[in-house]
C-alpha cells in the first residue's frame, strides 16, 4: 500500500489506474480505524479494482464544544490495518493541504433538507463541514464509488443528496453498521467511555430494538414511542439529544402511511456523544 500526503500524488496515481481501465473506490475516514471501517474497505475491494482510503480529521465539521483536539490520531496503527485488508492507497493530508486558505475563507457546500434537524440541530455547521470535505475528496480522487457506514445515517443521506444535487458521477454505497457483541455500534468515540459507561452504552441499541418491536407489533403512535425511549434513556443516565422515528429517505417525522422507516438516536453518556440507528420496513 502506498501512502501519500498531497493532492497531486493522489491524482497522479488515480490517473495511472484510469489509463489501465480500472474501477476506483474511495473510503473517507477520520482514522482511529475499527472493524467497521475495515469492513468498508473489504466491501470496496469486492466492488472495485483499486481502493483509496482517506484519513483526515476535518476541522470544519467540529463545533466549538466538540472534540477536535482530543480526537484520536492513530495513523501508524491505521496504516498497518489498511495494509492487512488490501487498501491500495492511503491519502493522509495535513489540514493546510485541503484548506490552503483560512478555514473561514473556505468555500462551503450546504445540503438543504436532510441536513436539517436531528444532528443538524444539535451540531450547527457539522454537515456543512462534512459536505464540504467530501466534495473536495470526490474532486481529488474522482472515484467511481464511495463507501460510508450506515451508523452515521444522516451523514449518509446528506452525501447522497449532495451527489444527486451536484451531479457527481459517484455511486454512494451504504454499508450496515458493525456492532460489538453486546450490540453497541462500533465507533472511534467508544474509547472515551469509562468502564462503567461502557457497561451502560448498549442500552442505546436496546432502546432502538424495543421501539422497532413495538412498531412491528402494531403500535403507530410514533411520538409516544419516541418519548418513552427518551425517558428510559434518561432514567439510566443518558442525556438524549433525540430519539426519532423518521421516513428513511426524507428524514422527516414518520407518519402511519410511511413504510420505510429509520429509527435514530443520539445521546450523551458522560462526556461521550453516541449515535445509532436501525432500519425498519413495514408491510402493507
Amino acid at each position: 500500500m502506498q501512502t501519500v500526503n498531497s493532492i497531486s500524488a493522489v491524482r497522479q496515481q488515480v490517473a495511472t489506474w484510469r489509463q489501465a481501465g480500472q474501477r476506483v473506490a474511495v473510503v473517507p475516514t477520520m482514522g482511529n480505524l475499527h472493524a467497521g471501517h475495515l469492513q468498508l474497505v473489504e466491501r470496496a475491494r469486492r466492488l472495485a479494482d483499486r481502493v483509496v482510503v482517506t484519513i483526515f480529521v476535518n476541522p470544519l465539521q467540529f463545533g466549538p464544544n466538540d472534540d477536535f483536539d482530543a480526537y484520536p490520531r492513530t495513523l501508524s496503527e491505521d496504516s498497518i490495518k489498511l495494509q492487512q485488508v488490501g487498501a491500495d492507497l492511503l491519502f493522509a493530508p495535513a489540514v493546510d493541504e485541503l484548506y490552503p486558505a483560512s478555514q473561514g475563507g473556505q468555500s462551503h457546500v450546504e445540503v438543504m433538507g436532510v441536513s436539517e434537524g436531528l444532528c443538524g440541530s444539535h451540531r450547527p455547521g457539522h454537515f456543512v463541514g462534512v459536505a464540504t470535505v467530501v466534495a473536495k475528496l470526490f474532486n481529488i480522487v474522482q472515484p467511481d464509488l464511495a463507501l460510508f457506514g450506515e451508523k452515521d445515517y444522516q451523514q449518509l443521506q446528506v452525501i447522497r443528496q449532495m451527489v444527486a444535487d451536484l451531479c457527481f458521477p459517484v455511486e454512494v454505497v451504504g454499508v450496515a453498521t458493525v456492532r460489538e457483541a453486546d450490540g453497541l455500534a462500533m465507533s472511534s468515540r467508544n474509547g472515551y467511555l469509562s468502564p462503567s459507561e461502557r457497561a451502560l452504552a448498549p442500552i442505546i441499541y436496546q432502546g432502538l430494538v424495543a421501539a422497532a418491536t413495538s412498531i412491528q407489533s402494531g403500535e403507530r403512535d410514533f411520538r409516544r414511542i419516541e418519548a418513552a425511549v427518551q425517558a428510559s434513556l434518561k432514567q439510566v443516565g443518558f442525556e438524549p439529544d433525540y430519539f426519532a422515528i423518521v421516513n428513511a429517505n426524507t428524514l422527516k417525522p414518520a407518519t402511519a402511511e410511511d413504510r420505510l422507516l429509520r429509527l435514530l438516536v443520539a445521546a450523551r453518556l458522560g462526556q461521550t456523544r453516541l449515535i445509532d440507528n436501525l432500519p425498519l420496513q413495514l408491510g402493507d
